[in-house]
């Protein structure tokens, strides 16, 4: 009503005096949320936009992650590029090899003269998006991690008991079996599979996922996720969904309609499943730490960030910029983070919004819902868990998605499809360099 109501009085402005009307400075947003979250960003670009009279922010959603990314690609190259687009973690070597296309985040809020201390974020979230010499590239915004989402409900149902430890896979494929021998027919599911069971499972374990530190060190990167450790993971995963244990439905968010249904008694999942968990679920749930490997690699050392980051545009005006960097100050305010952090799940990207939400008692009135911030923090990041950053992830992780369906189908040994993973992926590492020299 209030974006109707904006747009009656702009229209009424426009009548009365045209240049009144041109004052406001339009910013364009795109992004790739839809339901609650789209929700909940529409929100605030309509309190952005209501606090001040300058500038209009005109969000926009273009389908997910990859549409989105495709979207603003094909959009620069006919000159029609948004100011501001959200772009998820596995494309930010791409965005950071776009040279020409992108205007770094630093450069921006330094000459629109916005707010912006860059040591004020979480150095888990900021330095994924942040250059070798320390400047941010991106701002971060919708930060995640994974963890585990436990149906009490469905646990009691199945006569176990619903707190009972799942802190590691040992202790979780003993819970499986004991969930299938009180007649649960889906123990668990998962999301983003290849985020979740290989990208964050390498670095919960302190284990590489790629060489040259996961592509921090440079694009002549190999992929290394057919390791013991991944292939041992895998092996146990492949054998839970042979006994019907595990249950596969997909290679993004599937599984989360599945889990909160209330049909699946376990779910592996980004923290920013709350959102919807919270607002669905008509069943007791709870969340967990993300379960490790006793015994294997340094783990539990710290899982990785999913989510995306947004990225300004090169080929704008300056008043254009003064208005995209005023907006990316608003985002980052203690209020704004601290809110968005409450309702989604997603981590706060500023430290003082997680201090600002533990003093309000958000915490203790949802127990679990810090359990993201710790497992990001506990511990200084090695060269194996500051995150990834390789060429054509995008489509390395569709690569990836392949072999381990294989795998849950029973068509490949884990080993087998990593191997296959590693040599079809590095092929594209080669292209990505040679590209980018």
């Amino acid at each position: 009503m209030k974006k109707t109501l904006i747009g009656v009085l702009a229209a009424s402005t426009a009548l009365l005096s045209p240049v009144a009307a041109s004052a406001e400075t339009e910013v364009q947003f795109w992004h790739a949320f839809t339901g609650r979250l789209g929700d909940l960003v529409k929100a605030q670009v309509e309190e952005f936009n209501a606090s001040q009279d300058e500038y209009t922010v005109v969000e926009s959603h273009k389908g997910n992650y990859s549409e989105t990314l495709n979207a603003g690609i094909a959009a620069f190259r006919a000159g029609e590029q948004p100011h501001i687009l959200m772009v998820f973690e596995v494309g930010t070597a791409t965005m950071m090899a776009a040279g020409g296309a992108i205007k770094p985040v630093y450069e921006v809020m330094e000459q629109s003269g916005a707010s912006f201390d860059p040591d004020a974020y979480i150095g888990a979230v900021k330095g994924y998006y942040t250059s070798t010499d320390g400047q941010m590239l991106s701002l971060p915004f919708n930060s995640s991690t994974p963890v585990l989402w436990v149906n009490r409900d469905a646990m009691e149902a199945a006569g176990v008991d619903p707190d009972t430890d799942l802190s590691t896979w040992q202790k979780v494929g003993e819970t499986l079996d004991a969930l299938k021998a009180g007649g649960e027919e889906c123990g668990l599911v998962t999301a983003w599979q290849s985020w979740i069971h290989l990208e964050n499972f390498s670095a919960y374990h302190d284990v590489p996922f790629a060489s040259q530190d996961n592509g921090f060190a440079g694009l002549d990167t190999e992929l290394m996720l057919n390791g013991p450790a991944q292939v041992a993971h895998l092996t146990a995963m492949g054998e839970w969904a042979a006994d019907g244990k595990f249950i596969y439905t997909g290679r993004r968010n599937e599984g989360g309609a599945n889990f909160r249904a209330g049909e699946c008694a376990l779910f592996t999942e980004s923290s920013a499943g709350y959102a919807g968990i919270s607002s669905e679920a008509e069943f007791d749930f709870d969340v967990r730490p993300l379960p490790y490997w006793e015994g294997v690699g340094n783990a539990p050392q710290n899982t990785i960030i999913g989510g995306a980051s947004l990225w300004v545009m090169s080929g704008h005006e300056d008043a254009e910029y003064k208005g995209v960097g005023e907006f990316l100050s608003f985002l980052s305010t203690s209020d704004v983070q601290a809110s968005w952090h409450q309702n989604t799940g997603y981590l706060p990207i500023t430290a003082e919004a997680g201090v600002a939400t533990r003093e309000a008692g958000f915490y203790e009135q949802n127990p679990g819902t810090d359990i993201a911030v710790i497992q990001m923090t506990a511990k200084e990041p090695t060269a194996n868990s500051k995150g990834l950053r390789l060429g054509s992830f995008d489509q390395i992780r569709g690569i990836i998605d392949e072999e381990l369906e294989a795998i849950w189908a029973g068509d490949k040994s884990a080993q087998e499809a990593m191997d296959s993973a590693k040599e079809r992926g590095d092929a594209l590492l080669r292209r990505f360099e040679a590209a980018n020299r």
